[in-house]
């Protein structure tokens, strides 16, 4: 087998020339000349990585938070609420747990190339160099689609949650307020977004850890009325709702399946590490990091907190249904007043609104990245690649930006069935990106057997590929199938459900034939891929993460 490693012919890097306060190789830039993107997001900023080891016990801290934020959003504090009423506690949290075997194995298995390959475009990259061109096109598409819609579902979520208040003002007003916000947060440089998703995510961790322990003492009968809930609605109305009344498995089946849909929303963007990776400081070391802790993400917070909302408020409770234009909608709101607490619901919607902020911006963040990494490989418009002098893609931002301007739709129409619309659409797409991640995978792993390289000379290698990456084709396939069944029953049929549902189902080959015909390129050959553009360094950067790792401070003159 063959390790990726230097040659005799790369250039050595003494131990002292690295930029220690910001674990920098100083030679780094020059593998990214085509881009002017500026490695500028440290580690701490990131708030969609999972973890990266800091210097000092204080900088470990601000990272571990920023990392649990995360991707923590609409899809959890409000999201679940239809999800609750159509699968019942135990669908929905069975679906949470499926969807949350898929999001950790997309991570791997992203995470895999991307630590050998931090390039500008992420996933979407890697698919021209190791499926082809017109896939990479079409997956570039559909990634962008995806994270564009998915920012006015935040922005609709948050007049939601705004109306919780009844303070008699136009929604287009609150819709202004935060469009402005994660507009101007993005525009202000990736320096600015770091800092304000630390913000935001420590909130969003502080608020979910505290209301997985109010839960538990909620459920044992610590709120003010003294009522121990137990498992009680898990008997009453039951652990699963029979869907559209359809009796029997048939009906608890459906209900799980919906659930499914609401779940990929919540879970999709995590693959936003790999857009980020080209602006991370020291990437193949925080890459591997990032991806190593986000499990504890799953199953504390999404499966604990899933598990909890379950215990806590009845699927039947008629504030779960969007339509109401409520915050009661949300589940935890309706527990906490279902207690007789009183100001902790406002309290709570506050936190809650301040992630739609955070997940509007990360989405803006993303869909601008996106964008870039499209003209970077001849797939969008050259001036998509105009930056500041400071490397920030202002272009692509602002193009962005307007289509936030759909979010308006809420003036007319309940903000709760716009919200439910672009979160469709978003957790669709989602899902598309995800099957697109693992078929490039299969091509990664067979490309490496073929040109026999070492897997375990990787930055980053599971054990559980490539299984994990025909898991995440096979799961993601079956739920884009069953993705907006209800359509197809007597007298259900909706235009804006299907459309949303199906309508990048049947984009997506549409633009990749398209595109295979108009390029006119073959699939690359496993024999011909490029494993080696972007590793030159990839020894240097490892002795530093050892170094790191082992507690060599010393050597690295700290």
């Amino acid at each position: 087998m063959v390790p990726l490693r230097f040659t005799e012919k790369t250039p050595k890097v003494f131990l002292n020339a690295y930029d220690v306060e910001h674990a920098e190789l100083p030679h780094t830039a020059g593998l990214h000349l085509r881009t002017p993107l500026q490695r500028r997001l440290k580690g701490r900023h990131v708030a969609m990585i999972r973890r990266v080891v800091m210097f000092n016990k204080h900088m470990c801290l601000r990272n571990f938070i920023s990392s649990i934020g995360g991707v923590i959003g609409t899809g959890l504090f409000l999201g679940t609420a239809t999800a609750l009423m159509e699968g019942g506690p135990a669908g929905l949290l069975l679906g949470y747990t499926f969807m949350g075997t898929m999001c950790y194995c997309v991570m791997i298995t992203v995470g895999e190339m991307i630590a050998l390959l931090p390039i500008p475009g992420g996933h979407i990259k890697l698919a021209e160099r190791f499926v082809d061109p017109a896939f990479s096109f079409a997956m570039g598409w559909n990634c962008w689609y995806c994270w564009t819609f998915a920012i006015p579902a935040e922005l609709s979520a948050a007049v939601t949650l705004v109306d919780y208040w009844n303070l008699g003002v136009n929604s287009a007003v609150w819709i202004t307020v935060c469009l402005v916000i994660a507009v101007g947060i993005n525009l202000l440089g990736v320096g600015t977004y770091g800092e304000m998703e630390f913000i935001f995510a420590s909130i969003k961790v502080i608020a979910i850890t505290g209301l997985l322990i109010l839960g538990i003492v909620l459920d044992l009968g610590g709120s003010p009325n003294h009522d121990r809930i137990g498992f009680r609605y898990w008997k009453n109305p039951g652990p699963f709702v029979q869907f559209d009344g359809i009796v029997g498995a048939k009906g608890r089946f459906l209900g799980f399946v919906r659930v499914l849909i609401q779940a990929a929303f919540s879970f999709t963007g995590t693959e936003v590490v790999t857009m980020a990776a080209a602006e991370v400081k020291n990437p193949r070391y925080t890459m591997p990091r990032a991806i190593r802790t986000v499990y504890i993400r799953i199953l504390l917070f999404y499966v604990g907190g899933i598990f909890i909302i379950g215990l806590l408020v009845p699927s039947n409770n008629p504030l779960l249904h969007l339509n109401s234009s409520n915050a009661s909608s949300s589940p935890f709101v309706i527990a906490i007043n279902q207690a007789g607490i009183i100001y902790l619901p406002s309290i709570l919607n506050a936190v809650i609104l301040t992630s739609a902020w955070s997940a509007s911006s990360s989405d803006l963040y993303l869909s601008s990245r996106g964008l870039y990494g499209l003209a970077a490989a001849g797939n969008a418009p050259k001036f998509f690649l105009r930056t500041s002098r400071s490397g920030h893609p202002y272009v692509a931002v602002v193009f962005c930006s307007l289509f936030s301007l759909l979010s308006y739709m809420i003036v007319n129409t309940s903000s709760g069935i716009v919200f439910t619309w672009f979160a469709d659409m978003a957790a669709t797409t989602g899902l598309l990106a995800w099957f697109c991640i693992g078929v490039t995978y299969i091509r990664f792993h067979r490309g490496l057997l073929a040109q026999g390289y070492d897997r375990t000379c990787l930055p980053y290698a599971s054990r559980l590929q490539p299984y994990a990456s025909w898991w995440v084709i096979a799961s993601s396939l079956t739920t884009l199938l069953f993705s907006g069944w209800q359509v197809f029953l007597k007298a259900k049929w909706s235009n804006a459900t299907f459309v949303t549902t199906y309508l990048p189902v049947v984009l997506f080959p549409i633009l990749y034939v398209s595109a295979k015909i108009l390029m006119r390129v073959p699939l690359v050959k496993p024999s011909e891929m490029d494993f080696k553009s972007g590793t030159e360094d990839l020894d240097a950067e490892r002795t530093l993460a050892e170094k790191l790792e082992g507690g060599g401070l010393d050597e690295l003159g700290m």
